[in-house]
């Protein structure tokens, strides 16, 4: 009897991405869970480092969770006193999220090991290639945008 070969399709893309962000994810919860946060937190914290001064919409955009997430999310951060609300000059009816020198503090702290998580990710990558893919991820989430 002949043998039959079996052709296994490769992972979706969807798939793989979605794999890569659990890895990631994981790891950097292990990475600030001495600091008493989780990874969602120190995203959110991140993206205040870039764009200080967000709403709790924006905020929930760009660190890629629902408002009621954030709203939780936020309240815990201020009560560790790693942001402060203030009302927006410009919408008194909007508050706006600010990091405190306590969340700049932690952010440094841990600027270091997040950076060699992400060159572990990309260890078997050349430099270039290490740049195609951040165009190819970008060029990804603009399109899903």
């Amino acid at each position: 009897m002949v043998g039959i070969q079996v052709t296994r399709a490769a992972p979706s893309l969807l798939y793989m991405v979605k794999q890569v962000e659990l890895a990631a994810r994981s790891r950097l919860d292990e990475l600030v869970r001495p600091s008493g946060i989780t990874a969602l937190q120190y995203t959110a914290l991140t993206v205040l480092e870039r764009h200080d001064g967000l709403s709790a919409a924006q905020l929930a955009r760009d660190s890629f969770v629902t408002a009621q997430s954030t709203a939780d999310l936020v309240r815990s951060l201020e009560s560790r006193g790693l942001v402060r609300r203030e009302r927006n000059p410009r919408n008194r009816r909007e508050l706006l999220i600010l990091l405190t020198d306590a969340g700049r503090d932690l952010l440094d702290r841990h600027a270091g090991p997040a950076r060699e998580l992400e060159e572990l990710m990309v260890r078997d990558l050349t430099a270039h290639q290490t740049e195609q893919f951040r165009q190819a991820l970008t060029k990804a989430w603009r399109a899903l945008s």
